[in-house]
């Protein structure tokens, strides 16, 4: 029987924004686990940096997470970008959890063929791509990604969420969280 595949076309057209989604394997709670939300900033800071974009907003769910970036340049490929992300970030969990001997390891390895196994922390698959060229559409974007946290019932304001960029545009005069990715802002 042929299985069917739904596959994610990404393309980048200069100017525009990427509103991207991607999930935990199995849409698992793994992402607040640990300091794993601080690996995750860290991977983030570096992507950007790597493939030069700026972050506009963020929130880190406990299996997902949801990005809106600005590309820099335009030759920008969002796949590369979530490849530089990713692969860095499921790389440093899986080393933690090989040294304290987390049973997590087991459950998160699976058997891609046979004689091959391979530690998955990410859902297989392009996640959601979408591009965005109006302001209107920038901070609709903005707006669902800060509220994800609270339709989940996980909070009663998005002020109370840690792992979004929300406080960076509520309270712009407080001090950066050092725990939390570098943000830009929305573009002028």
């Amino acid at each position: 029987m042929e299985t069917h595949r739904k596959l994610v076309h990404r393309w980048h057209e200069p100017g525009q924004a990427h509103e991207l989604t991607f999930s935990c394997v199995g849409r698992r709670p793994l992402l607040l686990l640990h300091d794993w939300p601080v690996l995750l900033a860290r991977g983030l800071d570096a992507a950007a940096q790597r493939h030069p974009c700026d972050l506009v907003a963020f929130v880190f769910m406990p299996e997902h997470v949801h990005l809106l970036v600005l590309p820099k340049h335009p030759d920008f490929v969002p796949g590369d970008f979530l490849y530089a992300l990713k692969r860095p970030v499921s790389y440093r969990i899986k080393q933690h959890l090989i040294g304290t001997n987390d049973p997590l390891l087991a459950e998160l390895t699976i058997r891609e063929r046979p004689g091959k196994t391979t530690f998955r922390l990410w859902q297989e698959g392009g996640g959601y791509d979408r591009n965005l060229f109006k302001d209107a559409s920038l901070e609709a974007a903005g707006d669902y990604i800060h509220r994800n946290p609270v339709r989940r019932g996980l909070c009663d304001h998005p002020d109370e969420w840690k792992w979004s960029s929300f406080r960076f545009y509520e309270h712009p005069d407080r001090p950066a969280d050092p725990d939390l990715p570098r943000v830009r802002g929305f573009p002028p």
